[in-house]
């Protein structure tokens, strides 16, 4: 697998990672719901700095690892697509389950909110305390990272991680801020999740299968 296909590949398994259900997912939907569409983008950005700790540490263990013992790459390999498998059931069993949101009133554009500084920070620790989060890098990463990985793709995944992370986040913030799109989601929850968990598992099913090739 190429750097450009490595890096394509990577992306869309943490995309996928970072919409399942989760809680930042919460943390940043409580804030957009009960407080305020700015608080929520600070906690947004958040999330994108602690993807970036997270990518940044499981490049460098996963290649200095890797370099030392070759035959962990194949195992690890193995390891991440069953934990891709299991979050993805995880989910899908978990999608009947009720949102726990605050969905009271909402926080008005003009009323007093904590400042942006602490839901920054808030967002950040609610990032690098998920064990999901530095499980799913580690697998992806393991997975689907070549095994000599070039400077340039050393550099363009924290980049990448920060704006999957920090993207998705803010959508959430903006659409859950807005009384429509909360309702859709909320109303179609169950389908949404069984779609997220169902891709999750069948990503897992394909790295494992791919060890054939």
């Amino acid at each position: 697998m190429d750097a450009f296909t490595s890096t394509l590949a990577i992306g869309g398994a943490l995309a996928l990672g970072a919409v399942s259900p989760g809680p930042s997912f919460v943390m940043v939907a409580r804030a957009a719901i009960a407080r305020s569409r700015a608080d929520a983008l600070h906690m947004a950005l958040g999330m994108g700095l602690g993807g970036v700790v997270f990518a940044a540490a499981a490049l460098l263990g996963l290649k200095l690892l890797l370099a030392a013992v070759p035959w962990l790459y194949m195992a690890m390999k193995v390891g991440g697509g069953l934990y891709l498998v299991y979050l993805g059931v995880r989910i899908w069993r978990g999608a009947s389950d009720p949102l726990a949101l605050a969905a009271g009133s909402q926080a008005a554009n003009g009323a007093q909110a904590p400042g942006r500084g602490r839901a920054l920070l808030s967002g950040f620790a609610t990032q690098l305390s998920n064990p999901k989060t530095a499980v799913v890098y580690a697998s992806v990463f393991a997975a689907l990272l070549p095994a000599e990985v070039p400077a340039s793709l050393l550099l363009a995944l924290p980049v990448m991680v920060f704006a999957i992370e920090a993207g998705w986040y803010a959508i959430v913030a903006v659409a859950l801020s807005s009384a429509a799109p909360r309702a859709f989601y909320l109303r179609f929850k169950l389908w949404l999740d069984r779609a997220a968990g169902g891709v999750m598992a069948l990503l897992g099913i394909r790295l494992i299968t791919s060890l054939r090739q």
